[in-house]
């Protein structure tokens, strides 16, 4: 899986019961998610279509440093999935224990919200490097 995003947990960031508020893991999540989707597809026009089991799998308390990291896993002709990991960062061991996983599904757009192809050339490449 390749590192996209690192963030810092914040009192701000908190819920009720003093955790990072799901909320904002899963919107985190979605925001490497697209850049990386962008990036691959090579363009713009990404947007998520869904989400699947999200699984919160350990607490994030303030001062948490959380590395999100994704990895494409299959491509469609107008879609493409990736499965992430939100993973709390041990400073002192440098230890990585996942905390939040799931896959997102990002659906290419036209101007009017239409899904339209990903380019032939990207499927084809992507298809090449993932057998």
């Amino acid at each position: 899986m390749e590192l996209l995003m690192t963030k810092v947990c914040m009192t701000k960031d908190l819920g009720v019961h003093g955790n990072l508020f799901g909320g904002l893991m899963l919107s985190w999540l979605d925001e490497a998610a697209v850049a990386m989707s962008n990036r691959i597809c090579k363009t713009p026009n990404m947007v998520t279509r869904k989400m699947t089991e999200i699984l919160f799998e350990r607490p994030v308390k303030v001062g948490h440093i959380i590395n999100i990291y994704g990895q494409a896993v299959s491509m469609g002709m107008t879609s493409i999935a990736l499965n992430l990991e939100a993973r709390r960062y041990n400073v002192y061991t440098e230890k990585e224990d996942v905390v939040c996983t799931t896959t997102i599904v990002f659906v290419r757009i036209d101007e009017e919200g239409n899904k339209i192809p990903i380019a032939g050339e990207v499927r084809r490449k992507f298809a090449e490097r993932n057998g």
